[in-house]
């Protein structure tokens, strides 16, 4: 009795140990599958944050080709204007009179002169020659340089509103708009919109004009202004400048300060020069070489409803 007794104790006691061991073994499994999915989700956390790191980096290199790129285009920019005032200023020496030149003409008189500082007609005329030489190499260079400056500083663009529309006599396809600019009197301005906008959208409306190009008739009609507008394969709308803007306010770029000419030159078609660099952005923004038309502290100017466009 005593034997069944202790053998039965024993296997209570064998049965006890198999179930502590099979419960450790569960506990070594249960943490080793905890920490298999904290690496998981440990190694999907560190591939998100190498893919935005990567993606950081080609940024980055990015920005530093084109920052490259820009000093690389300044920097010979830079060296042909200096290589070509060196050239206009050696220009301007050799045609300036030096002394040695100057000398001879005060010894010429084959008679007594009874005032030393006469001069003859004859050296007075090619002094007065000299100088104007002179002056016209100073405007030759000068032109030069001005020359160099081919961006959209060099453009008078400014903020019109539309008081006026009529359709041009001898056109079907012409607009004839009075726009206020800011001026004592409007400036007319003949515009090739007929097909496109009707003329109640335009009446009343704020428009970018190019102010500085040469008054030309169009078909009889003087016009005075250029009307700027963005077209793409489907409609051609004006550029719409910022809503706080007033007419006359002038449009600008953040990289290209400067003052605009006076009158642009038909023959140096400066306006044609700069028209593949002119385009709207994915936003609608009117962009040079990606810098947005602006009206300083009011505004960004853009083409409703045309993105990626170009502009005329």
């Amino acid at each position: 009795m005593s034997q069944v007794k202790m053998a039965a104790n024993s296997a209570h006691v064998t049965g006890e140990e198999q179930m502590m061991e099979y419960f450790k073994q569960q506990s070594l499994l249960l943490k080793e599958k905890s920490m298999l999915h904290a690496s998981v989700r440990e190694e999907k956390k560190l591939l998100i944050e190498n893919a935005k790191l990567k993606k950081d980096i080609d940024d980055l290199k990015k920005r530093l080709h084109d920052t490259q790129r820009k000093k690389s285009v300044k920097l010979h920019q830079e060296r042909v204007l200096t290589s070509t005032i060196a050239s206009k200023t050696k220009l301007l020496q050799d045609i300036t009179p030096s002394s040695s030149q100057t000398a001879p003409s005060s010894t010429r008189s084959t008679g007594p002169r009874s005032d030393t500082t006469h001069t003859h007609p004859e050296g007075r005329w090619r002094r007065e020659r000299r100088g104007s030489a002179v002056l016209k190499g100073s405007d030759s260079l000068g032109g030069l340089m001005r020359e160099q400056r081919t961006d959209v500083s060099r453009l008078n663009l400014r903020v019109g509103r539309i008081v006026t529309v009529r359709k041009h006599p001898d056109s079907a396809s012409l607009y004839i708009q009075e726009v206020e600019i800011g001026e004592p009197a409007p400036r007319t301005v003949v515009s090739e919109l007929t097909n496109h906008t009707p003329p109640e959208e335009m009446m009343g409306s704020l428009v970018v004009l190019l102010c500085n190009v040469r008054a030309m008739k169009v078909r009889g009609v003087q016009s005075q202004a250029r009307l700027i507008f963005a077209v793409n394969q489907e409609k051609i709308n004006p550029l719409a400048p910022p809503t706080g803007a007033q007419p006359g306010d002038r449009v600008t770029f953040q990289n290209y300060p400067g003052e605009p000419e006076k009158e642009l030159n038909p023959k140096h078609r400066i306006w044609e020069r700069l028209l593949p660099d002119l385009c709207t952005d994915v936003k609608g923004v009117a962009t040079y070489k990606g810098v947005a038309f602006e009206v300083r502290g009011k505004g960004l100017c853009r083409a409703p409803g045309i993105n990626n466009g170009t502009i005329k």
